[in-house]
C-alpha cells in the first residue's frame, strides 16, 4: 500500500510539473541576458583634460556623456579614450604645439587609470588586457590617436606614442595633414597629395611594425585605398557610417566597404547624427540650432557649428566642448516639451547603417561606436548610460548572441590581435 501511494504521489507531482508552463523570456530579458554576458566596446569617445584632475574625474558623473557611473549605468564595458588634437600649419611650431596637446591627453588617461581610479578602470593595450580587465569587473579604457598631425615629421613619434598606450592612429583629420589627404577635400576639389604623402606611406609601415591600427574614418577616399595597399595588416574605420544611406564624405561608399572587407578590417558604425540620415538631422538641426543659440546668448557663452570647428583654436574648441553638454541636454529639454518639434535621428537609423553594411561585407566587419563627447549621441543611445538600448535593438532585428558580441567588440579585438601578430612576425 505504501509503494501505491508514493507512485501516485510521483505521477501527481510529474502531472502538476507538466502544466506548470515555462516562462518565456522576453525580447527584453533576452536582450539584457546577452548585453550583460558580451564585452561592449565602444571605439571613439572624445575627452577633455578639464575632467582628468583630482579634483574632478571620470569617478565622477560630470556632464559628460561618458565618465565611470554612466559606463556602469549602460553596461558599456571598454570605452576608447582619444587623444584628439586641432591642425594647424604644416610646419615645426605648429607640429610642437599640437604636440603638447597630444601629450596632455596622453597623460591624463594614464591618471585616471593609474592615480585616480586604478580599483574601476584600467588601461589595456591588448585582447587579451581586455578580456582579463573585464573578467574581474573594472571598466577598461584603451587609447586611439585622432589626427597624427602631432607627430610632425618625426616617425619616431609613433614608436612613442605606441609606448604611451596608443593602438590605433588616424593619419588625418578635418584638413590634409603632412601624412595624406582628409576627406574634407571633396568640398573644394583641393588637395595636397592625392592619397598618401611619401612620409605618409612610411608612417603606415611604422604602425605595421609597431602593431598600431590604421584608423581610415577621416582621410580621404584615394588615402585609404592607398592605405590599403600599402599595409600589410587590417585596417579600421573607427568611427563612420554607410554613404549609400547618407551621402556625407565622412562615410564610406560601398567600393570602400568592399576593400575593408577584402582587407580584412572593420567599419565601426557611429552614433553621429548628421552621418545617419541627412533629411532627418537636417530638421531637427536646423530646429534645435535656434535653441542652441538662444541657450548660448542667455548664459553669455559662444556657440559655433561644426563647420567652424576647422577655424577655431585649441582653446575656443575646448571651451566649446566644455560648454556643448550643458547646452545640448537644455536644449534637449525645451524640445521635449515641445509636441511640434521635428524627431531626432535614434537607435533605429543607427542600426539601419549596421543592417546595410552587415549585409553588404558581412557580420565580420561591422562595429560600433559613438563620437561621445565629440558630436556623437543619438536618441536612445545620447550617452553611456543607454548603452543597452543598441543591444536591444539589434535582439529586435534578429540578431544572435554570437553576432552581437562580433559587433561589440569581437571583429575589433580580432583585428587588433592580427596587427600585433603582425608586428611580432617583423620584429
Amino acid at each position: 500500500m505504501r509503494y501505491f501511494y508514493l507512485v501516485c504521489f510521483t505521477i501527481l507531482l510529474f502531472s502538476c510539473a507538466e502544466k506548470t508552463p515555462k516562462k518565456t523570456e522576453t525580447l527584453k530579458e533576452k536582450a539584457k541576458r546577452i548585453h550583460d554576458k558580451v564585452i561592449t566596446v565602444d571605439t571613439h569617445n572624445d575627452i577633455n583634460v578639464k575632467n582628468f584632475t583630482d579634483s574632478i574625474n571620470y569617478t565622477q558623473n560630470l556632464d559628460t556623456q561618458i565618465n565611470l557611473p554612466k559606463m556602469v549605468e549602460g553596461g558599456l564595458d571598454v570605452t576608447w579614450l582619444i587623444v584628439y588634437t586641432g591642425q594647424d600649419s604644416l610646419n615645426a611650431e605648429g607640429y610642437a604645439k599640437a604636440s603638447d596637446n597630444a601629450i596632455a591627453k596622453f597623460e591624463a588617461i594614464h591618471r585616471l587609470c593609474e592615480e585616480y581610479a586604478p580599483d574601476k578602470i584600467e588601461l589595456a593595450l591588448t585582447s587579451d588586457d581586455v578580456r582579463r580587465i573585464d573578467s574581474i569587473g573594472k571598466k577598461v579604457a584603451m587609447i586611439g590617436v585622432e589626427n597624427a598631425y602631432p607627430i610632425g615629421e618625426d616617425l619616431s613619434k609613433f614608436e612613442e606614442y605606441h609606448k604611451r598606450g596608443a593602438r590605433y592612429i588616424s593619419l588625418s583629420h578635418n584638413g590634409h595633414s603632412q601624412f595624406c589627404d582628409s576627406n574634407t577635400g571633396e568640398k573644394d576639389s583641393i588637395w595636397l597629395h592625392n592619397g598618401l604623402s611619401d612620409l605618409g606611406i612610411k608612417a603606415v609601415e611604422e604602425m605595421n611594425r609597431l602593431g598600431i591600427m590604421i584608423d581610415i574614418s577621416h582621410p580621404s577616399k584615394e588615402s585609404m585605398k592607398q592605405m590599403i595597399a600599402v599595409s600589410e595588416a587590417p585596417i579600421i574605420a573607427s568611427h563612420s557610417s554607410a554613404r549609400a544611406l547618407c551621402d556625407h564624405s565622412r562615410n564610406l561608399d560601398d567600393e570602400q566597404l568592399m576593400l575593408l572587407k577584402e582587407n580584412g578590417g572593420v567599419v565601426q558604425t557611429v552614433a553621429f547624427s548628421s552621418y545617419l540620415k541627412t533629411d532627418k538631422h537636417d530638421a531637427r538641426a536646423a530646429y534645435m540650432k535656434k535653441i542652441h543659440e538662444q541657450i548660448a546668448d542667455s548664459l553669455e557663452i559662444d556657440w559655433y557649428e561644426r563647420s567652424q570647428f576647422s577655424s577655431l583654436t585649441d582653446e575656443q574648441l575646448t571651451e566649446f566642448m566644455t560648454n556643448y553638454r550643458k547646452v545640448k541636454k537644455m536644449g534637449d529639454e525645451m524640445a521635449a516639451k515641445d509636441e511640434n518639434a521635428p524627431e531626432a535621428v535614434n537607435v533605429s537609423d543607427f542600426v539601419d547603417h549596421i543592417d546595410y553594411m552587415v549585409e553588404l561585407i558581412g557580420i565580420d566587419h561591422v562595429g560600433i561606436s559613438s563620437d561621445f563627447d565629440g558630436g556623437g549621441g543619438i536618441e536612445g543611445w545620447s550617452d553611456a548610460s543607454e548603452t543597452f538600448n543598441v543591444t536591444h535593438e539589434l535582439v529586435k532585428r534578429g540578431y544572435t548572441e554570437e553576432d552581437i558580441a562580433k559587433l561589440w567588440g569581437e571583429n575589433l579585438l580580432r583585428v587588433l590581435d592580427e596587427v600585433q601578430e603582425i608586428a611580432t612576425a617583423k620584429n
